[in-house]
């Protein structure tokens, strides 16, 4: 009792805090959001400012019924009211046409919105309670791996943002699917916690967005224009088998540099620091960011992981796994 009263009381200051235009890292099922009102300009600022992000990569709102997310759209088309129905509350985020109700610094001055129903219990507390929209990216410095856990976004944004509120470690790990239904067919911007495979079993064919395997190609989702996820020291993709994998960290621990490696479990690689991801591509989403940041809590100069299945959630690690790395790729 004594703990859902502290809780209570959090999430009553939450709330507060959200109305009066601060800004609050909320626990999801994906990862912790940086939320603020996504209709008052003031707030989104403070969530540019706290984060160092790019003022031209949009955020996504987060509400806590269809009917909500009404209030930020010119209409839901029949595709779009299909995934809702079958992945809301959930890890997918819907593009849809804005009506410009929500702060144009939300949209990046597009005429579009990114908008999810987060399956978390105090996310949608916090939603209903204070009645509105959360504009809410994942709650870390940019370009740092995203957070899952309260105390990941302690150690980014302590001392920058009004409140934590401390749900415990994410469930999924990696940031939501987002689809643009604006098109025909819609096109997958961002692969993430519902899988391209899930989405076609509900609404048929889809698209993957070009720029999430060309660089010269323009990203239009939220978290795809920069390099994210990224730890900081040098992270290779390795194309390869694990003798290759191996190879590699020999010759670089033979000039002298502190190795890390991230592997699945029963993979027998020596490194310096190794870091494991479990045996399945779900296990691997929910420990990635995890991972990465250990690593930064070493000495270690260069990091290398073998490249991943684009299969299910495959494709969503994966993808983080190249931004985290630049692009940066070793092949045989």
């Amino acid at each position: 009792m004594k703990t859902e009263m502290i809780q209570q009381e959090t999430l009553n200051e939450a709330v507060r805090l959200l109305q009066e235009g601060e800004v609050v890292a909320i626990p999801t099922e994906t990862v912790y959001g940086l939320a603020g009102d996504a209709m008052s300009e003031t707030a989104v600022r403070r969530i540019f400012a706290a984060k160092g992000r790019p003022s031209d990569n949009p955020l996504i709102v987060h509400v806590a019924s269809v009917e909500q997310a009404k209030q930020f759209v010119t209409h839901i088309p029949d595709v779009a009211a299909q995934l809702m129905d079958t992945f809301w509350p959930g890890a997918l985020t819907i593009i849809l046409e804005s009506n410009g109700r929500a702060s144009s610094l939300v949209t990046a001055g597009l005429d579009t919105i990114g908008l999810r129903m987060p399956d978390h219990p105090l996310a949608l507390q916090l939603i209903e309670a204070t009645g509105l929209g959360l504009a809410a990216p994942s709650a870390n410095r940019s370009g740092k791996p995203s957070p899952t856990s309260s105390a990941h976004v302690a150690h980014d944004l302590s001392g920058r943002i009004a409140a934590i509120v401390d749900g415990g470690e994410t469930g999924i790990g990696v940031e939501s699917t987002v689809i643009d239904c604006t098109v025909n067919p819609p096109v997958i911007l961002r692969p993430g916690g519902v899988t391209r495979e899930q989405i076609e079993s509900i609404i048929g064919d889809t698209a993957l967005d070009p720029a999430l395997s060309m660089k010269d190609q323009t990203p239009k989702a939220p978290g795809m224009k920069y390099t994210h996820y990224a730890p900081e020291a040098t992270l290779s993709v390795v194309a390869g088998d694990l003798s290759f994998l191996q190879q590699l960290i020999d010759e670089a621990r033979q000039t002298g540099q502190k190795t890390g490696v991230i592997l699945f479990d029963g993979e027998d690689i020596e490194a310096d620091v190794r870091c494991f991801l479990g045996t399945t591509m779900e296990t691997a989403a929910q420990r990635l960011y995890d991972c990465l940041r250990r690593f930064d809590q070493t000495t270690v100069d260069q990091i290398f992981v073998r490249d991943l299945s684009e299969e299910g959630v495959g494709l969503a690690v994966r993808n983080r796994l190249h931004k985290a790395a630049g692009g940066r790729i070793i092949r045989p």
